[in-house]
């Protein structure tokens, strides 16, 4: 069949793949489980850092043996993992459950974009890799946004029920990863492992415009995504059980208009308007509706996210363009680890806070320290001569 399917298969996957009702009360699920803030988060943590532990040989993998193939291991390992969530009761069951889910992330992460790019490419659409990323992205965001929703309601009668209810999409992503066809313009690698790896390294070594991307990216999305994920213990001291759903749809609803239209507003704006002034609307609504710490509160924060999806799109696009077109995968994994292994740090530091200190001083000290790779993104985007100007032509975090 033709290699285009692709792009309608991985929305859906990417559809299935978020649909987790269970997400707007993790963190809260997680903590009663466990008995603290700190290892409720430490839960995150873990599956961050078996993400980073198998994050080399899956991308490795991903490059030796097909896209495919790797998608289908993660989705495996998905499903397996949600399970051991629902199981519950003791923090050993959260513990498996968070390995098997890193590991299903380390098999998504640099692959998924890997056969997009691949597909694009092989359908003679490479300069649009970004409008493509922007739309199957946005895909992940409507279904937490509807999942959000549901998870809330159903969480107001039981938290057991929400996790259990959380498997059935993983099992449909699987059945849609099954569909995916290999691109032909990738190929299995042979030869030694470990010169394959080196010789990623040393393109990461000799790229100084890439390390500090990748830098500045790692930081943002290591704060980013650990408030977003405390968020909820938040919400649930100003809002009942059943709106803490309604506050991430918010969210995930401008998130995924943002990504849909990243691609055109990435063309008229550039990235550097775009990923600093949109970061900084993001975070001094957050950091207003933390001090209000009102019942408006989290619509408003939630509101921050209308530049999310642009954001993401933005700066996946100049790190992607920076990778050679025979290890994508493998590339983009050792990027996103050093991502997984401050993530792991920062949420455990993040609970431990709100547990000696309380959520709101935890989320407020997360939100100022968001504005040093905000900065970054300045340094590194700021614009430029003509005759040092860089090409962001045609691209990964959170």
């Amino acid at each position: 069949m033709h290699i285009a399917r692709n792009i309608r298969l991985l929305s859906w996957f990417n559809f299935w793949t978020d649909f987790r009702p269970y997400a707007p009360i993790a963190i809260i699920y997680f903590a009663q489980v466990s008995g603290s803030y700190a290892l409720g988060m430490s839960v995150y943590s873990i599956v961050m850092l078996a993400q980073a532990i198998f994050e080399v040989p899956t991308g490795i993998l991903s490059d030796r043996v097909g896209r495919k193939m790797t998608i289908v291991y993660g989705a495996v390992a998905a499903v397996i993992g949600m399970a051991f969530y629902a199981i519950g009761g003791t923090y050993l069951a959260l513990v498996i459950g968070g390995i098997l889910e890193g590991l299903a992330r380390s098999f998504y992460s640099g692959n998924n974009e890997a056969l997009l790019f691949d597909t694009v490419t092989e359908m003679g659409e490479r300069t649009n890799y970004h409008e493509y990323l922007g739309k199957t992205s946005s895909m992940c965001q409507f279904a937490l946004a509807i999942s959000a929703l549901l998870g809330g309601f159903i969480a107001a009668v039981s938290f057991r029920i929400v996790m259990w209810v959380s498997v059935i999409p993983m099992v449909l992503a699987l059945f849609v990863s099954f569909r995916l066809i290999e691109p032909q313009i990738h190929s299995a690698k042979s030869g030694n492992v470990f010169s394959h790896l080196a010789e990623a390294i040393r393109h990461f070594m000799r790229n100084p415009r890439l390390r500090l991307l990748s830098i500045t990216s790692i930081l943002s999305f290591a704060i980013g995504e650990a408030s977003w994920l405390f968020r909820s213990v938040f919400i649930e001291m100003l809002w009942p059980v059943w709106a803490i759903g309604l506050a991430q749809m918010i969210g995930n609803i401008t998130a995924a208009i943002s990504f849909y239209f990243a691609g055109p507003l990435i063309r008229r704006f550039g990235e550097f308007k775009l990923l600093v002034g949109g970061k900084i609307f993001g975070e001094a609504v957050n950091l207003i509706g933390l001090l209000l710490s009102s019942v408006v509160s989290p619509a408003l924060m939630s509101s921050g996210s209308i530049f999310f999806g642009v954001n993401t799109v933005a700066r996946g696009n100049l790190v992607q363009q920076e990778f050679s077109d025979e290890q994508r995968a493998t590339m983009g994994s050792l990027n996103s680890f050093a991502g997984s292994l401050v993530f792991a740090v920062f949420s455990l530091l993040l609970g431990a806070v709100a547990d000696h200190f309380g959520v709101t001083i935890a989320l407020i000290g997360a939100a100022l320290l968001m504005f040093i790779p905000i900065m970054m993104y300045a340094y590194v985007l700021r614009p430029r001569k003509a005759k040092a100007k860089v090409s962001v032509e045609p691209s990964l975090g959170d």
